[in-house]
């Protein structure tokens, strides 16, 4: 997708962004050039851009300097490897523009678009979210909050990126550095004082929020995921960790409820407030299974406020928004106005309804780890008296090794689990079925055609099935559930996406519309969401 760009963004001389970089400038003259954007992507080069041209995992962004200094590109900014592509194909490519070098331009690349787009993340009030779950949900609170509190805010995230009422979708949760920095300055321009944003590990270790520093930044929590990316779990911690540095926040709100949470606390770097609904913080949620927030902090202060999402991983993620608005600085009586208000949070335990119809309850929800499935299915059981049918799959060409975990989660707290495809990718789809099948019948005795009991023990698992057409699964849960008063459905996984990825290609598909269909008693027609 392509960002907008700042309009009123000053041109910066080429030598400023030589000497900030400490670049070798290997061929051109740089005196006369200025510059007037950045980008990695030589498709989105508009005139008087800086062209970034990065190692990447499929091709060297080198390859493309000759098409980006065709769209306007003014100087190129590379390794050496890209350097010696360019000096190569130069004479034959006509590219005759200045070319940087240094030995890791990534590692200097955000500060070079913070410096370009006039350092705009310094004058906005920058709030900043990570962890492995709740990172949409929390964003979604404390911004809907700021709002209520009189603040003109923008949100960047896994679902979109907002400026005001403008919305954009989202291709990733944090942009690259230079769409991040020219967001910010558009932002800026805008009007707006605030800006939440999630940051995710892969963000932290290529250092696309480098020009970055949070006034606050919160962690969530840690379980499994992006062990694809990620060396181990210690690795993909010590990328959280890294947004908890002088360097990149002035504040840390920290979830100690895991253990990944206590050894960041114990830490330090930057002044952290700590969080937990189980273990002694400074703040400790004091009604666990209530609807109410309710928290003690130091000195026996109090705070109470509505929980408008089930799940006690959401009342802890409602307490993480709380405190981060506290920490900004708002009074306690705001803080609790301000939360009252229940905001939309976009396929996070999102209800989906049929006016006039007496249906189940469904719900979609992005739950795409074994924690999240288990912690999302856990929330749905206390207040399903009749059947919990799961709907849920896993991703291709990401963590294998989480697939057969989601599988037994689910096991643990549904009666019916339909095990479908969620974005195959290039994977065949039904041997990731088949993992997170198997994964399910050793969780718990797979009992294959037993009749609906709305009176069965949760881990008691009554059918699971798996084909492929998740239409045709969601379908098939809706109409399992109708056969019991009482009960639930929850389709996991995709949450608030709109397209489906098979085999390389991304066909229109959402969860909700789906759901919605088969409330409806219609087939799904997932052209129509175009």
């Amino acid at each position: 997708m392509r960002f907008p760009r700042p309009r009123s963004t000053p041109p910066v001389p080429l030598d400023h962004v030589v000497e900030r970089a400490s670049a070798r400038v290997v061929s051109g003259s740089t005196p006369s050039v200025t510059v007037r954007g950045v980008s990695l992507d030589s498709r989105a080069i508009a005139p008087g851009d800086l062209y970034a041209a990065l190692p990447g995992a499929h091709a060297h962004g080198a390859q493309f300097a000759a098409a980006a200094t065709a769209s306007g590109a003014v100087a190129v900014f590379t390794d050496e490897a890209g350097a010696l592509r360019i000096a190569v194909e130069a004479p034959s490519a006509g590219l005759d523009v200045p070319v940087l070098v240094v030995s890791d331009p990534r590692a200097v690349l955000g500060d070079l678009a913070a410096l370009v787009y006039g350092y705009a993340a310094s004058a906005l009030r920058m709030i900043g979210i990570t962890g492995t779950n709740g990172k949409t949900t929390t964003a979604y609170l404390v911004e809907s909050a700021l709002r209520g509190l009189g603040a003109s805010t923008g949100l960047i995230g896994t679902v979109e990126t907002r400026i005001g009422d403008a919305r954009l979708a989202s291709a990733r949760t944090t942009p690259e550095a230079p769409d991040l920095h020219a967001i910010l300055a558009v932002m800026l321009e805008a009007g707006t004082d605030s800006v939440v944003m999630e940051v995710s590990s892969h963000a932290l270790a290529q250092h696309r929020v480098d020009g970055v520093r949070y006034d606050v930044a919160l962690f969530t929590n840690l379980s499994q995921d992006h062990l694809d990316f990620h060396a181990d779990m210690a690795d993909y911690f010590e990328a959280k960790a890294g947004l908890f540095t002088p360097r990149r926040a002035r504040l840390g709100v920290v979830c100690i409820d895991d253990d990944w949470g206590v050894t960041l606390a114990q830490r330090g770097g930057i002044p952290l407030v700590t969080v937990s609904s189980r273990r002694d913080a400074d703040w400790t949620l004091t009604t666990v299974d209530d609807p109410h927030v309710d928290l003690v902090g130091p000195g026996g202060q109090r705070l109470s406020i509505p929980c408008h999402l089930p799940g006690t991983f959401n009342r802890v993620n409602t307490a993480m928004a709380a405190i981060a608005l506290l920490s900004l600085g708002y009074a306690v009586a705001d803080v609790e106005r301000a939360m009252a208000v229940e905001p939309v949070v976009p396929g996070r335990m999102e209800r989906v309804t049929v006016a006039g119809a007496d249906d189940p309850r469904c719900v979609v929800d992005y739950a795409h780890t074994s924690d999240a499935v288990d912690v999302a299915l856990g929330a749905l059981r206390p207040s399903t008296p009749g059947l919990l049918v799961a709907v849920l799959g896993a991703g291709g060409d990401r963590d294998r090794s989480k697939r057969r975990a989601m599988g037994a989660a689910a096991a643990k707290w549904a009666d019916v689990i339909y095990v479908t495809d969620d974005n195959p990718r290039s994977e065949d789809p039904a041997s990731i079925r088949d993992e997170v099948l198997a994964g399910a019948r050793e969780g718990l005795p797979w009992h294959a055609d037993l009749a609906p009991d709305p009176q069965r023990r949760p881990g008691q698992v009554q059918r699971i099935t798996s084909a492929e057409g998740r239409a045709a699964h969601i379908a098939a849960a809706v109409a399992q559930a109708r056969q019991v008063p009482g009960s639930t459905v929850a389709v996991l996984g995709k949450g608030h996406e709109t397209g489906q990825d098979i085999g390389g290609v991304v066909h229109p598909f959402d969860d909700r519309a789906a759901l919605a269909a088969a409330l409806r008693g219609e087939p799904y027609r997932p052209e129509d969401d175009r």
